[in-house]
């Protein structure tokens, strides 16, 4: 992201070029008129329109066609099950606690024998509509994604695909389970079914809020503050990296665009590709359920939502946000906290 103007913008200075920039900008990249921006303390008049172009709300599943209900059964007992690591004791829900928003609230997670990761995991819910996985996007789905923890030493620590279909054909309960999900197979029971069988699960891991109620129409669903943090957030240009559905989840960018990012310890997707242009670039994370998801940033080492917003401000839009438009930013992001579906993420019982 730019300069705006080619000038550091602070609190209110320069408030008018900002609001022309951004108009100019979103009416470019959605083809709309984005209203309001001019006015930061106004309410909009038309819930749905321009805020559903920008945003959007969310789907009620993430992907093509719903898998068979046999696969998503399938997939939630897997996620559940410890047995899918080396000593029996970790499994995808120790770390992406479904009852705490997919979180497990820690800077870095526990894994195999007490061993701590060296990134933050994000939250599962609405994660598979992200454009890649990974805080170096480093798979392009849930179901590859759901490969990685189970191989890693760090983590789930089993020793090879091959040793996870032994361990999955050595509890008779589960073949059934796996020849209803995939019919036809000869042999149903893979290392990539499994994480197809996860994958279906998360896809319906979808948590609408408030703020989806107001996107469909329900005027009464967001305040007056919120409003104006909405406003806030699009006139700073915090939209320009957290948009569409996801509010976030769908670009990879620089930690410290503006101004050098703090702590440098981890240097992001480039650790994967080798390159200089990769060096501290991130997957934007998604801002959906973010006031129940900290700590936050890919260490985890921020545990206030306000200064995590701060330091947005600051590194990466070059700006000092005022405590008045903090704190309407954040009563905006508390609108997309949404609803856990608890018959959905019940704890089956494990064959």
């Amino acid at each position: 992201m730019a300069k705006w103007g080619g000038s550091w913008v602070r609190g209110g200075e320069k408030a008018g070029a900002m609001s022309k920039v951004m108009n100019t900008f979103w009416a470019a990249v959605l083809g709309v008129s984005v209203l309001g921006l001019g006015a930061p303390g106004a309410v909009a008049q038309g819930p749905g329109m321009m805020h559903g172009r920008m945003m959007g709300a969310l789907p009620q599943w993430m992907g093509n066609a719903a898998p068979s209900e046999a696969t998503i059964q399938l997939g939630r007992m897997l996620f559940y099950d410890a047995r899918l690591s080396t000593a029996g004791d970790v499994s995808c829900n120790s770390c992406h606690d479904l009852q705490r928003y997919g979180v497990d609230g820690l800077p870095v997670s526990l894994g195999h024998k007490g061993q701590k990761g060296t990134r933050n995991s994000p939250s599962v819910y609405n994660a598979a509509g992200h454009v890649a996985q990974f805080w170096d996007g480093r798979t392009p789905n849930v179901e590859e994604q759901a490969k990685g923890p189970v191989l890693n030493p760090v983590e789930m620590a089993m020793g090879s695909e091959a040793e996870v279909v032994a361990r999955l054909k050595g509890v008779p309960g589960y073949a059934r389970y796996f020849s209803a999900a995939f019919p036809g197979e000869a042999d149903p029971i893979t290392f990539d079914n499994m994480a197809r069988a996860i994958g279906a699960f998360e896809r319906g891991l979808v948590t609408p809020s408030r703020w989806d109620r107001f996107l469909k129409g329900e005027r009464s669903a967001i305040t007056q503050q919120e409003m104006r943090g909405h406003h806030e957030f699009m006139h700073n240009g915090c939209a320009s990296c957290h948009n569409g559905a996801y509010v976030g989840g769908n670009s990879l960018q620089r930690a410290g665009s503006q101004r050098p990012w703090p702590v440098q310890d981890d240097v992001g997707r480039m650790a994967l590709t080798g390159l200089e242009t990769d060096r501290m670039v991130f997957k934007v994370p998604s801002l959906r359920n973010v006031e129940k998801t900290g700590p936050y940033f890919h260490n985890g080492k921020v545990t206030s939502l306000e200064e995590a917003v701060q330091l947005m401000g600051r590194h990466q839009l070059g700006i000092e946000l005022e405590a008045r438009q903090a704190q309407d930013i954040l009563s905006w992001l508390r609108s997309l906290t949404g609803v856990i579906p608890k018959d959905y993420i019940a704890r089956p019982k494990l064959p």
